[in-house]
């Protein structure tokens, strides 16, 4: 734990964590209610489609939460910025990325609950490893109090999440023939591309140049930050490919589809 924490970290931590638990049960409950009577599809739909449309909801939630506070914290805020603070960015965090980093502890628990106790119908195996890594590594930066920016910039990439979530509503809508479900996979393929790809590369290449710092930190930090960062990018280099496909894939049928008409 951080040798430097109180107790306002004490009250702040199962606080933050505790919030972010009630937001997803909050958005859950208010999508369940709000879908039942302002979408006729959704009440055609299944027990176990209807749990996942509303567990997405709270997934959206917080991806748009999470991927906003990051932004700010890492692109506007000066927390980060070497010309303004003086020490190792390393070391650097705030009262509220010990926030976002609680919250989202609370989400991936909730949803990770979800996902076991309906598996494998809300995710596989691939859904297991990503929160469990995603957890182990946000818990370890709030504990320890290290490498705060290079957690939210993964953190970040959950601004895909929205993307991914309406490709489903759409799907399970009967809107797959949709303009709207095929600029929503462009975007999905662009977003993906700069979110979990372009900015992966940014990502090493900034602790490459920083190296000495993040050998710094105590041994197993050092080591996971190394090894969760790398699993991860590889998992999103596999989803960027099925993206790939399913957008070729949707671009192919929709121009078979215009030709017949003009034929």
């Amino acid at each position: 734990m951080d040798a430097n924490s109180g107790p306002q970290e004490r009250i702040l931590w199962p606080a933050s964590v505790l919030a972010g638990i009630v937001m997803c049960g909050a958005v859950y409950e208010i999508t369940r209610k709000v879908s039942s009577r302002c979408f006729k599809c959704y009440n055609m739909l299944s027990n176990k489609q209807k749990v996942e449309w509303n567990n997405r909801s709270f997934s959206t939630f917080h991806a748009l939460f999470a991927a906003a506070v990051s932004f700010y914290l890492v692109m506007i805020s000066d927390l980060f910025n070497e010309d303004v603070h003086n020490g190792i960015i390393i070391d650097r965090k705030s009262w509220l990325s010990d926030s976002m980093f609680g919250v989202s502890i609370g989400y991936f628990l909730i949803d990770l609950a979800m996902i076991l106790w309906h598996f494998p119908y809300l995710g596989g195996k691939e859904y297991l490893l990503h929160h469990g890594l995603s957890m182990y590594a946000i818990g370890l930066a709030l504990l320890s109090g290290k490498a705060h920016m290079y957690i939210l910039m993964v953190l970040f990439t959950e601004v895909t999440t929205p993307f991914v979530n309406l490709r489903w509503y759409l799907d399970v809508a009967g809107q797959k023939t949709s303009n709207l479900y095929l600029y929503n996979g462009v975007a999905l393929f662009v977003g993906w591309l700069a979110a979990r790809i372009i900015l992966f590369i940014y990502l090493f290449t900034h602790m490459y140049f920083r190296f000495d710092q993040a050998k710094s930190i105590f041994t197993l930090g050092f080591y996971s930050l190394l090894a969760v960062p790398s699993t991860v990018a590889v998992m999103n280099v596999f989803w960027f490919w099925k993206i790939l496909k399913g957008m070729v894939k949707t671009l192919s049928r929709r121009k078979h589809s215009e030709n017949g008409k003009k034929d």
